[in-house]
């Protein structure tokens, strides 16, 4: 067995129960600091920058890779995009430098990845980061391109009004074959002329992506995502968990992120109008390599649907 998978094999999200933590942490007093609200960095010690050059900087500075590592657990997490049919669409939002989306084309060698950020140097790193894995058919595979989907919604070419339309009335006539060529100088997907859009994706991707949206647009990030899923289309997620205290936090860097529990999900994606399938806390035992420390990771999961 390779070293990555045998990575993946060894992967639990049930390894401790996320109440029994939480009694825990409350009845110690040793462990009351991480019951305390965030300290935001005071307005003079944060640095003025916008969101997206804050992620920006916060990729370059974590572009060796060794900060994000190739998540191998998501098949098991997800194992919809290891079985799906030829040829079915993931839109991943907010790939980082493609992390995300390397297990993904490894577990399934008919599968297209549409891959956003809001860093075109992260997207350049993304695509050497995938196209140096030596996975089958990665540069017709792989189609990165610039978008910050929270505030400017996803290109027509995802989904042209037409199809986005024909979505809500549970009835798809728009072309759904269409072939992109990539614009390097923006590293965008451009739709050829005779072609209106790609007809939706059958999957959109949320992995460790929601909490870096400021709360209040969350609602309106979540409609956009679904108004590019074909009806029945899923919806993958993943984030921070619940904290006691303030959720949102900005870092003194000007990156922001935001702890979810598990009602907030819930009620942001029935609001955006998902039917949920699953929602449940990712409970996790790791051991830090460096220093042998014991870990109890917590994360919130979930799968939701676009009614078909």
């Amino acid at each position: 067995m390779s070293a990555s998978a045998a990575e993946a094999a060894e992967y639990h999200s049930k390894d401790f129960d996320w109440e029994t933590l939480r009694q825990g942490i409350e009845n110690d007093p040793s462990l009351s600091h991480h019951l305390l609200p965030f300290v935001s960095p005071q307005p003079e010690q944060q640095l003025p920058k916008d969101p997206i050059k804050a992620w920006q900087s916060f990729h370059i500075q974590h572009s060796s890779g060794k900060f994000f590592k190739e998540r191998r657990y998501l098949l098991k997490e997800f194992p919809e995009l290891g079985c799906y049919r030829d040829g079915s669409k993931v839109l991943e939002v907010g790939c980082g430098n493609g992390s995300t989306a390397l297990p993904i084309l490894r577990g399934n060698e008919n599968i297209i990845i549409y891959a956003c950020d809001c860093s075109n140097e992260t997207l350049q790193r993304a695509k050497e980061f995938v196209a140096a894995s030596n996975v089958a058919s990665v540069e017709h595979r792989f189609c990165p391109f610039y978008c910050d989907f929270a505030t400017t919604g996803f290109p027509k070419w995802l989904a042209c009004e037409y199809c986005r339309e024909n979505f809500e009335q549970k009835d798809q006539n728009c072309v759904s074959d269409v072939r992109g060529k990539q614009t390097l100088e923006t590293d965008s997907w451009s739709i050829e002329e005779r072609s209106c859009c790609i007809g939706g994706v059958d999957f959109v991707t949320l992995i460790f992506t929601l909490s870096a949206v400021p709360l209040q647009i969350m609602p309106a990030a979540l409609k956009e995502c679904f108004s590019v899923l074909k009806p029945g289309g899923m919806l993958l997620f993943r984030d921070y968990d619940q904290r006691v205290g303030f959720r949102e936090y900005m870092r003194s860097d000007g990156t922001r992120s935001y702890f979810f529990c598990l009602d907030t999900v819930r009620n942001l994606f029935i609001g955006a109008g998902f039917i949920e399938l699953e929602i449940e806390y990712c409970c996790v035992k790791s051991v830090n390599r460096r220093n042998g420390k014991n870990m109890q990771r917590v994360w919130v999961h979930g799968k939701f649907q676009k009614p078909a």
